[in-house]
């Protein structure tokens, strides 16, 4: 249960403070082994089967370095615009908790691998904000604590806990800002817009598929807020472990407003770890702060420095994929859309799917019609993701050329649709075992428009005298008795040419 926060109002925060953001984020990588063993990192299996003597820190096994996760990190560095160390070492961070078997994590402290970079992030108007990075250093996870018996499932309360050391070694890379300054009012716009643009990122680099809900990338928000017109930075607080976009920016809001109601009532703002609530929006407070000397940090003395040659990055650097903003930029200009259409797409994790179903085939406004409207809204009301649905673009793209030949028309495109969606097999398929082929046949199309004629002979009057708008109706009946299989546009030709009526 939450304690109650004074807050005051983000308007009345950003009158009188300015706020100085920080953001460290934390990508799980996608290799096979953990970062100083051989122990397999794949999800779901027993807990503690995926452990050895190197991960669990028995005393004389000795741990080696995964090169793939050295290889991962220099991606990172180098997408990131970042200048990549000629030789850096790992470092022990000792730290007693019962997550953490050796008690100290193998880490990166004063030597990242990647250092001095940056990142341009895209904001809602379209709007580039500059992000500076400090660093990305290469480290290992911790174990997972299960605390069983209270209400909250954290330590507190709890009557007991269980541990899980299979995580224990997992690969991570640490990626740190530079104090974020200068984005006033839309520094939670600015923090959600950057922790995106790192995910995609990451995926486009294939390093990690840096999903936040299942903690593969993780985010903690650093914030502090000085008078405004002033230089000297106030004491921050570390929201730790947010795991969406939505929660980055509600956690750097909500903070802005405590840190603003603390400091206007003359507190003190305290440097400590705090806990994002997903329910409330809010945060409480964790521990105090340590300090990077709390940590004894000192060089790994099993590990011998990483040194990698100028050769080997820039192969690296030359097998880099386009980068994701570039690419949206690009894309842009080719589809003819604007900065918000591109933001919708964005936001409904549209981009990826509508590009595969260019690539099958599709055109480009076909394929986004369909993601962003039929797909979109099947997806919202399952309550999945778009790339989850059980269609692929392939299909999509063969749905869209269906249309585009004229075999289907909107109406039984959305039907074969929602049978590839049930399982019902492929579009093709569906389409033959629900009989959706449009009607095309011109004995039977001027034998449903006679019928049409003669039910409705006051309208057919009607458009004699000239009302050829009135011929909708017409359609429309021809639409009813064909169940929707009809070419309309076919079909109004047909009506004004028996009644003798031209469009113009």
């Amino acid at each position: 249960m939450t304690t109650t926060t004074d807050l005051v109002s983000y308007e009345d925060a950003l009158a009188s403070y300015d706020p100085v953001m920080g953001l460290e984020v934390h990508v799980e990588l996608g290799t096979k082994t953990k970062m100083f063993c051989g122990c397999s990192t794949a999800l779901g299996q027993d807990a503690n089967t995926q452990t050895c003597p190197t991960c669990l820190g028995l005393p004389g096994a000795l741990p080696v370095v995964n090169a793939t996760g050295v290889e991962s990190a220099i991606k990172i560095g180098l997408a990131l615009n970042c200048e990549i160390a000629e030789w850096c070492r790992f470092a022990r961070k000792n730290y007693f908790y019962p997550d953490m078997p050796k008690n100290f994590q193998t880490s990166q402290y004063d030597e990242p691998i990647a250092f001095n970079g940056y990142l341009d992030v895209q904001l809602e108007d379209g709007e580039t904000f500059r992000v500076e990075i400090e660093r990305a250093h290469m480290e290992e996870d911790t174990g997972k604590s299960t605390h069983v018996g209270g209400a909250t499932g954290r330590i507190h309360g709890a009557s007991h806990s269980l541990l899980d050391y299979n995580r224990a070694g997992i690969p991570l890379i640490e990626i740190v800002t530079k104090p974020i300054e200068g984005a006033g009012e839309r520094a939670p716009e600015v923090a959600k817009a950057y922790v995106r643009e790192l995910r995609e990122l990451i995926r486009a680099l294939g390093v990690s598929e840096a999903r936040m809900e299942m903690g593969q990338m993780r985010c903690d928000v650093n914030l502090s807020l000085r008078p405004n017109g002033t230089d000297k930075f106030g004491t921050r607080s570390e929201t730790k472990n947010v795991n969406s976009l939505r929660s980055v920016e509600r956690a750097a809001r909500f903070e802005i407003q405590r840190h603003a109601a603390v400091l206007s009532s003359g507190g003190t703002i305290i440097q400590e770890t705090r806990h994002f609530h997903e329910d409330t929006g809010s945060t409480t407070s964790g521990r105090v702060k340590e300090e990077a000397e709390d940590y004894r940090y000192f060089p790994e003395p099993d590990l011998v420095p990483v040194a990698p040659s100028r050769e080997w990055v820039e192969e690296i650097r030359a097998a880099l994929p386009e980068m994701p903003l570039a690419r949206r930029t690009r894309l842009l200009a080719e589809w003819g859309i604007t900065a918000l259409d591109m933001q919708a797409i964005l936001n409904a994790g549209a981009l990826d799917p509508i590009v595969a179903t260019i690539d099958a085939g599709a055109d480009a406004a076909s394929a986004r019609k369909w993601w962003m409207g039929e797909l979109a809204r099947s997806a919202n009301e399952s309550g999945t993701s778009l790339d989850e649905l059980a269609i692929t673009p392939a299909q999509v793209a063969r749905v869209t050329e269906l249309v585009s030949k004229g075999d289907l028309n909107d109406k039984l495109a959305r039907q074969v649709i929602e049978g590839v969606l049930a399982g019902e097999g492929t579009p093709d398929e569906v389409v033959d075992k629900r009989g959706l082929k449009v009607v095309s046949d011109e004995g039977a199309l001027g034998a449903a428009v006679d019928e049409a004629i003669a039910g409705n002979p006051g309208i057919a009057d009607k458009i004699r005298s000239g009302k050829v708008a009135a011929a909708g109706a017409l359609v429309g009946a021809v639409m009813k008795a064909t169940r929707g299989q009809a070419d309309a546009a076919r079909v109004k030709e047909l009506i004004l040419e028996k009644l003798g009526v031209s469009e113009g």
